[in-house]
């Protein structure tokens, strides 16, 4: 099997597990869409924002580090092992400590006075997904896929289910309409004043369900912290914590930036919360290119340090970037194509339908997060982690500015629209600063010609201004299904004999 192959049969099996385990877990969405109005789905997306800078500080870029003296120094797995899972657990165990303890003043400047209780929820989630990230990026790179599948999937079916049962099914039994002979008992566990208080409490119960879930990887940890590769991995992975810091800010600020800087009044009738809130829940319709994308992080990170000493690794990187911008440029059509369909699907409320139309923007952007994900493996295998931190302050830095300038014009489609040209910049700019430093022979022109092809679909759809009916519905699969097509005819042989 050639190593294309066996990368997309390994990014196969993550993104199954992926799909999966997202689809479940978009379920959530109707559901919140449905209970909670679009203030309290702001309070949601705003508070997990903050869990995403967090979880970057939890782990200051050790797992990258995992992957890379894992597969340099092989002999020294175990060492290298035991050092990343123990520097994670003490630095996190310290740093929610501290979070816990001081949950009131946090809550207090963040404007949720009286709610300190979400912080210390979330401090023990963020703790125990820090923790877990390293035995799960071991069962990454022993190849035990499988293993990794399942585990992420009971996590989110738990997660899923408990949101249901506390949303959903305690309600109902509270108020009499199911089940009358357990109001008393579910009145131990069922607080009918609270509502986005189970979103929390119902993934801080899945991420203690983790911890029996991946002991037997933590037991394998043998002897202690070895400071001599410890002193080697910090400053590989400094750099990349500044980089995913500047990453997030890229995904996740414009939610903050939301609130604070969009007009009193821009849309009529709707709170800037409230304007976060539908933000949020159309952003999360760009899941369908996300999971495609962290399929592909899963199982080519690894891959690619694999392959590092490989004389051939410069043809297959880039086999692997063709390959990846057909399946996302598919994925982009597609998508984009059925917004109408999916927006009455997922998003029970019509007052969340007013956002769809920043969905295109936000997909072809995370097409550009992959093909940067793609580039930055010259610097990591180069050692030059730098180079990320650069790319991706600059960025954070001009996605500030540009949110400054295009919220207040453009309200949350302006914030779409930065998110799309941040991660094109980043991806140009990642291209151009390694095309010498790491040749890899791109098919630079194909790769733009799929691009401009599906934007160009995607706007022509746009223009034809249909109504939303199951004929719309039928055309846009229509077209999907012959871009599909025109991809297998012109490219299935070229990349089977990659």
């Amino acid at each position: 099997m050639s190593g294309l192959k066996k990368l997309l049969g390994d990014t196969a099996l993550y993104g199954l597990s992926s799909i999966i385990g997202r689809v479940i877990n978009f379920l959530l969405v109707p559901l919140y869409t449905k209970f909670f109005v679009p203030e309290q789905y702001g309070i949601v997306t705003e508070l997990y924002t903050y869990v995403a800078f967090l979880n970057v500080v939890y782990m200051y870029g050790m797992e990258t580090a995992y992957f890379r003296f894992a597969t340099k120094h092989k002999d020294h797995a175990d060492d290298i092992y035991a050092t990343s899972v123990l520097s994670i657990f003490f630095t996190s165990v310290l740093f929610s400590t501290v979070f816990f303890v001081f949950a009131s003043p946090i809550a207090t400047i963040l404007g949720y006075t009286g709610y300190e209780i979400y912080f210390k929820w979330l401090s023990i989630i963020i703790g125990i997904d820090a923790i877990m990230a390293i035995p799960f990026a071991r069962l990454r790179l022993v190849g035990k896929a499988s293993y990794f599948a399942v585990v992420k999937v009971i996590n989110i079916l738990l997660n899923v289910g408990l949101n249901i049962f506390f949303i959903v099914g305690c309600r109902l039994i509270y108020e009499g309409k199911i089940l009358e002979g357990l109001k008393d008992i579910i009145t131990i566990v069922y607080h009918p004043n609270w509502s986005v208080e189970y979103v929390f409490v119902s993934n801080l119960l899945a991420n203690l369900a983790l911890v029996p879930l991946l002991a037997p990887q933590l037991f394998k940890v043998k002897g202690g912290i070895n400071k001599a590769f410890l002193y080697k991995m910090l400053p590989y992975a400094y750099p990349i914590l500044f980089t995913g810091l500047a990453g997030i800010t890229n995904e996740m600020l414009s939610r903050l930036l939301l609130r604070q800087w969009l007009p009193i009044g821009f849309y009529k009738e709707t709170t800037s919360l409230a304007a976060l809130g539908i933000f949020g829940a159309c952003y999360k319709l760009a899941m369908f290119m996300q999971l495609g994308i962290q399929a592909f992080r899963y199982a080519a990170e690894p891959f690619f340090f694999s392959k590092a000493e490989d004389r051939n690794a410069p043809s297959v990187y880039a086999d692997v970037m063709h390959a990846f911008i057909l399946v996302a440029s598919f994925v982009f059509v597609s998508v984009s194509l059925q917004l109408d369909f999916l927006g009455h699907l997922f998003l029970r409320n019509p007052v969340y339908h007013t956002g769809l139309h920043i969905v295109p923007f936000l997909l072809f952007g995370y097409l550009f997060l992959g093909i940067y994900y793609n580039l930055s493996i010259w610097f990591k295998l180069k050692d030059k982690t730098y180079v990320g931190t650069i790319i991706s302050v600059s960025a954070a830095l001009l996605t500030i500015f540009l949110n400054y300038i295009m919220i207040p014009l453009a309200g949350y489609l302006g914030s779409a629209m930065v998110t799309s040209f941040i991660y094109l910049i980043m991806a140009v700019g990642c291209y151009t600063w390694g095309k010498k430093q790491f040749p890899v022979p791109y098919k630079i022109w194909r790769g733009l010609f799929y691009l401009g092809f599906s934007v160009l679909i995607v706007y022509a759809f746009q223009m034809l201004e249909l109504s939303y009916d199951w004929s719309k519905i039928a055309l846009g699969a229509l077209i999907s299904v012959i871009y599909a097509l025109v991809l297998f005819v012109f490219e299935f042989k070229k990349i089977q004999n990659s």
